[in-house]
């Protein structure tokens, strides 16, 4: 029977932006303590949570995957010292201009997922910071969650500021999962 999941975005919402760039080394990621909140309140309700990212930087050989993949070891790492950890973690290492099916803002790493690890994306949230993560969120059939500032237009079906109240809003909206 497939499990409803949380979907997460990376840069922005699990990590500090690195703005226009990349985040190119470890020594560059800095873990946002709102996205450690979240990711308590979607553990304790049972529900698994997965990270779906676009990584270019790959493509455009800024990094490699064996680096790209040490920099998700050492994320999950540091969130099992918190106390929590996600099931999985995928990523779209395509050029943009390549136009493959699993770079949001098409919904190919949800359903990647969703076969990997029978989830069902139609129960599920996604949660990004950009307008892309909302649209491939959308797109597999999930609630959505922008993080962005509230002057920004969205489809999402809710909107917050920063992790924090993405925290506050899961802790209202999800029902526990069984």
């Amino acid at each position: 029977m497939s499990r409803p999941c949380i979907f997460f975005d990376r840069d922005g919402i699990v990590n500090e932006s690195p703005g226009p760039g990349y985040v190119e080394r470890w020594e560059d990621f800095h873990l946002q303590p709102g996205f450690v909140a979240a990711l308590k309140v979607v553990t304790d309700k049972g529900y698994p949570s997965v990270i779906v990212t676009n990584q270019q930087g790959v493509a455009k050989g800024l990094y490699s995957e064996d680096e790209l993949r040490a920099m998700h070891g050492n994320m999950r790492a540091e969130l099992q010292g918190h106390g929590v950890d996600v099931l999985d973690v995928f990523q779209c290492v395509h050029l943009a201009a390549d136009d493959c099916a699993c770079r949001k803002p098409k919904p190919g790493m949800i359903f990647q997922a969703a076969e990997k690890h029978d989830l069902d994306p139609a129960a599920s949230w996604m949660i990004g910071d950009s307008e892309k993560d909302v649209e491939a969120g959308q797109a597999a059939g999930c609630r959505t969650i922008r993080v962005c500032p509230a002057n920004e237009i969205t489809k999402a079906d809710f909107r917050v500021e920063t992790m924090d109240e993405a925290a506050v809003l899961l802790e209202r909206e999800l029902e526990p999962c069984v």
